[in-house]
């Protein structure tokens, strides 16, 4: 599927660290590609990240609103993967990384999926946990039916973002500002996440990930994750279905040092 003739909207690149493996880094919905500072700490002598901005997100423009997002964000990133890089992607974002990887699995050594928001998974696996998911969900498409996309950035990072981070009022504006300009994109992302339009789940298309993959969610999530990180393991040959205990959605924010543990051993897995 393709973004329909839109224009290509080209996005803000950043990279991290200086190792010598090259590993194409995916963040999540309302945030930007400084959340991989942590994780590229952890790893600077091994890894340079190369970190996009999602479009309506950090340095890259505004989504012109043209197209289908999720596609559109595909082909944003389609060019950045080069021959033999490791792919990580977060939440949204790890959903595109899994796109990626089926579709060039050639050119990707190793796959690190974080909390990815594949609600599709959970929806053929687990009906009644995703519906408990989107009644809690739902105040926030009403707020941004209604036009209010502060209230429905406030209420997705409240249902998201992990207990014991700052509450709304306490965060800076700036970060506010970002989180306000970017929910947007949530509801045009239903198409992959809920009813994978891509096809990822269609016979035969995971079964292209011969790479070395991990699959990582926090102890302490959104319940949902259960069923999505089981579901994909469990269709992945091979993959590795880890838990990070006491760890919530934002754990490549919040624990990098366990993340970064655990792709260290990914990579070990994947020489070359």
């Amino acid at each position: 599927m393709s973004g329909g003739g839109a224009i290509p909207q080209p996005l803000f690149v950043r990279s991290f660290g200086q190792g010598p493996r090259r590993a194409l880094a995916l963040h999540c919905t309302i945030a930007h590609s400084g959340a991989w500072r942590g994780l590229a700490a952890q790893m600077d002598s091994e890894l340079t990240l190369v970190t996009p901005d999602m479009l309506s997100h950090g340095r890259s423009p505004d989504w012109d609103r043209q197209g289908d997002f999720p596609d559109r964000m595909f082909e944003a990133v389609e060019p950045l993967l080069e021959p033999g890089m490791d792919v990580i992607g977060h939440s949204f974002g790890a959903t595109v990384a899994l796109r990626l990887a089926a579709s060039f699995p050639e050119r990707v050594r190793s796959l690190t999926l974080l909390e990815p928001v594949m609600f599709c998974v959970a929806i053929a696996d687990a009906p009644g946990t995703i519906a408990s998911h989107d009644a809690e969900i739902r105040p926030v498409f009403e707020a941004l039916d209604a036009g209010d996309d502060a209230l429905g950035a406030r209420l997705f990072n409240r249902m998201w973002g992990d207990t014991g981070g700052p509450r709304w009022d306490q965060m800076p504006e700036q970060m506010r500002a970002a989180m306000v300009r970017g929910i947007h994109v949530l509801p045009a992302s239903v198409s992959a996440t809920n009813e994978d339009r891509p096809g990822i789940l269609r016979p035969g298309v995971l079964d292209r990930l011969t790479m070395p993959v991990a699959i990582l969610r926090g102890g302490a999530s959104h319940p949902s994750m259960v069923p999505i990180c089981d579901g994909l393991a469990a269709r992945i040959a091979g993959a590795r279905n880890i838990v990070v205990d006491g760890a919530g959605h934002m754990l490549p924010v919040t624990r990098p040092e366990d993340a970064a543990a655990h792709l260290r051993a990914l990579l070990a897995a994947s020489p070359g």
